[in-house]
């Protein structure tokens, strides 16, 4: 009888280091189900979110291409703080769907630990209760604002008011099984945490992936 794999809910702010930590995660034998990417597809052309995203906000917001246009849609959002619940409404049972269909795959391909990463885990009532346990990516605002500002160019005006729409450290902290400090520390100290926790979700570092000689 085969055993069910172990549900993992990874989430952090935007700048955290979360994406590395799913890398990583993914490097020692986890499926990681990436909910930002799959988001990102369902609003690229012809993606099945943009019929709904057309009718919902207009033409405007889409480009001509047929994809979402994130930017006039971010400045929508922080206008008209109805937006965000609108646009949330169309795409998040499309992820849910979308995660689900590829956890199913993972587990039926063999994989022991499924890894759910997911920006939005601490703000949303559906994950807790579908996960074994919950690892946040941690590290202070003021690293997250100069991270994504160095990636993105954007004002730091832009960042802040996208961490304020975001659950607070304080808030996923107290959401969180386990916690990954991801500030002022190198990626291989970085992946020292991620090796210590990684038996306790069925990888083996036997899975780590070494440079040819």
């Amino acid at each position: 009888m085969r055993v069910s794999a172990f549900k993992l809910g990874l989430t952090g702010g935007i700048g955290s280091g979360k994406s590395t930590v799913a890398a990583m995660l993914a490097e020692l034998g986890a499926a990681v189900m990436d909910a930002d990417a799959i988001s990102r597809q369902l609003t690229a052309p012809q993606g099945l979110a943009i019929d709904a995203i057309r009718q919902t906000f207009g033409v405007t917001l889409i480009t001509p291409e047929g994809a979402l246009d994130r930017n006039r849609m971010r400045h929508l959002v922080y206008a008209d703080p109805t937006a965000r619940e609108r646009l949330e409404a169309i795409i998040h049972p499309l992820v849910h769907q979308e995660i689900w269909r590829q956890a199913q795959v993972a587990e039926s391909a063999g994989h022991r630990c499924l890894v759910f990463d997911v920006p939005l885990l601490v703000e949303s009532a559906h994950w807790r209760s579908r996960v074994d346990q919950v690892l946040v990516v941690d590290c202070s605002p003021e690293t997250q604002i100069a991270r994504v500002m160095a990636r993105s160019g954007l004002a730091r005006a832009e960042v802040e008011a996208i961490l304020a729409a975001q659950a607070s450290r304080a808030q996923r902290l107290a959401a969180a099984d386990l916690v990954i400090l991801n500030d002022g520390i190198t990626l291989a100290e970085l992946a020292c945490q991620v090796h210590q926790f990684a038996p306790g979700f069925g990888l083996s570092l036997t899975h780590i992936k070494t440079p040819a000689n």
